[in-house]
């Protein structure tokens, strides 16, 4: 019975509008059977599953594949439901991309349901190592929504750098660059319609946040890497569906002030409010969301992070 429930309400809550007449996941049609998911840009609450990201859907004549399966089981049901009312098929793949909470969670949802899970074996170790203490932190917010979910990783894990696969005749190809937001982080990149599934190596319309365990120098490496692929289209982490050049003003040129200034001034030994206080005017970033919240941040977590390499 609470399972039922729990799809009803994620059944329907899909399918209605917020107080702001906002959809909780707005779909974005990309052509040729693939839609983007954009979720929220604020964050994780029980009014929007803790799907405050971006998924993918791909059609393909053998199932759908799903990119990210979200922050739970409740959530996972939501996703699955718009995969099938987008394609009329059952979820058979699913690709993690990183292992943020929202990105994987509700793996054994989709597995207990015959889909496989993908992953590159980088990705798995920083999963498995996260997923208990991720579930037990989105408890508080998530409540009952986070009954069932389970830290399930993928089984075998892919390895290698650059994994090309087929489903249906659709390629799509996992590519890894660097260490980012967290270790493991990938790409989904689509050859065929040049179409870059970024993750969490792209924000836009909001500020990135670097985490302790980001590494904001291989970060902005990675983002080097991945925007030479010169995308048509790019689905960023967080954000609505944008181009190269909007990645670059808000993920690229954000990421380059952040690790210049900091490596700068830790090789300074200026120390972290010096640097905090120094570079916490921003004025080419400050229209971004949560800019407010989690510059200083940055900041911080970054200058410690250059400091701890001297």
């Amino acid at each position: 019975m609470k399972k039922i429930l729990l799809a009803l309400l994620a059944a329907l809550l899909l399918n209605t509008q917020t107080a702001q007449a906002d959809p909780l996941l707005t779909v974005h049609p990309l052509g040729d059977g693939i839609f983007a998911l954009i979720g929220p840009t604020g964050g994780r609450l029980h009014e929007n599953f803790g799907l405050n990201a971006n998924y993918g859907v791909i059609d393909t004549p053998d199932g759908a594949i799903l990119i990210d399966s979200g922050a739970s089981t409740a959530a996972a049901q939501l996703l699955a439901n718009e995969a099938r009312k987008l394609t009329g098929k059952a979820v058979k793949w699913v690709i993690n991309t990183g292992s943020q909470d929202h990105r994987w969670l509700g793996n054994a949802y989709f597995s207990q349901q015959g889909a496989q899970i993908i992953a590159l074996a980088r990705t798995t170790r920083t999963q498995a190592a996260l997923g208990t203490g991720q579930i037990e932190s989105l408890k508080g917010e998530l409540k009952e929504q986070m009954a069932d979910t389970l830290p399930f990783t993928a089984t075998p894990a892919l390895s290698g750098e650059r994994v090309p696969l087929t489903l249906g005749g659709r390629q799509v190809e996992l590519r890894y660059a660097a260490d980012a937001h967290f270790a493991g982080d990938i790409v989904v990149w689509l050859p065929e319609q040049q179409l870059l599934f970024a993750g969490d190596h792209i924000y836009v319309d909001r500020l990135l946040s670097i985490l302790p365990d980001s590494n904001p120098a291989n970060w902005r490496q990675a983002f080097e890497q991945i925007i030479a692929l010169q995308p048509k289209r790019i689905v960023p982490g967080h954000g609505r569906v944008c181009d190269v050049a909007q990645a670059q003003r808000e993920t690229g040129d954000y990421l380059q002030f952040v690790v210049k200034g900091t490596r700068q001034l830790a090789e300074e030994m200026a120390g972290v409010d010096a640097a905090v206080a120094q570079l916490s005017a921003a004025p080419a970033f400050a229209h971004l969301k949560n800019f407010n919240d989690l510059h200083r941040g940055n900041i911080n977590r970054a200058y410690l992070h250059f400091e701890a390499a001297q």
